[in-house]
């Protein structure tokens, strides 16, 4: 059994946004999806790539992937990694290609020098929740999420 984890190519658009609408599908926000192809190519393979993705392989078959992109902490001065979906197809599950991907992430962080992974999870996914427990990870209970968005969004910064 062979496990490979590698940085998406860029003939590989399409496969991403396939694991994208599938995460989606997942986490019940199929609706919310509406990234294209072509606008994945563009934020991972363009000229100034923003975000970065890594496909995990089983037997040589694309089974999960990870897209991810760097912060930067005011408090530490430093660099860290944002994980921003993480997903493995159903019949890849338990075979350790979820861990691998985040273990990739991990690497990263100590070989550049970077202090934090960190990512959200929903609250209902409680599988999810075990797993990165199971991890190490620790929630951020004192912090709650805010977003800009839509009407909000345009209203501010026209008005700004």
């Amino acid at each position: 059994m062979t496990l490979i984890i590698r940085p998406a190519r860029p003939d590989e658009a399409g496969l991403v946004l396939d694991f994208i609408r599938a995460l989606a599908d997942y986490e019940k926000l199929a609706d919310h999806v509406v990234a294209t192809e072509a606008e994945i190519a563009e934020a991972l393979f363009g000229d100034n790539p923003r975000a970065f993705c890594d496909i995990a392989e089983w037997e040589g078959e694309p089974a999960g992937f990870s897209v991810w992109f760097y912060t930067y902490s005011t408090f530490s001065g430093r660099h860290g990694i944002w994980l921003e979906d993480l997903f493995v197809h159903p019949q890849h599950r338990g075979r350790g290609l979820g861990k691998a991907l985040i273990a990739a992430l991990a690497k990263r962080c100590v070989a550049e020098g970077l202090p934090r992974l960190a990512w959200w999870v929903l609250n209902w996914n409680e599988p999810s929740r075990v797993f990165y427990r199971s991890l190490g990870a620790k929630a951020q209970d004192e912090w709650t999420v805010k977003r800009l968005d839509g009407e909000a969004l345009l209203r501010l910064a026209e008005k700004g």
